[in-house]
């Protein structure tokens, strides 16, 4: 979900596309995605992670 922090885990080319894993704050892996370039940015200084819910698939 847009504004999700996720850890880069993989870079693919030269930076054209990145895996990124996206984990719940008890460390479960809740997803793990290829997203482009243009769908990432870096953390800013003074952000404040937020926190939500996730939906769990039975």
């Amino acid at each position: 979900m847009r504004g999700d922090v996720g850890t880069v885990v993989l870079v693919h080319g030269d930076g054209e596309g990145y895996e990124l894993e996206f984990t719940a704050l008890d460390g479960e892996t809740v997803a793990v995605l290829t997203l482009s370039a243009q769908e990432v940015r870096e953390i800013r200084q003074g952000e404040i992670a937020h926190v939500r819910d996730v939906a769990r698939a039975v």
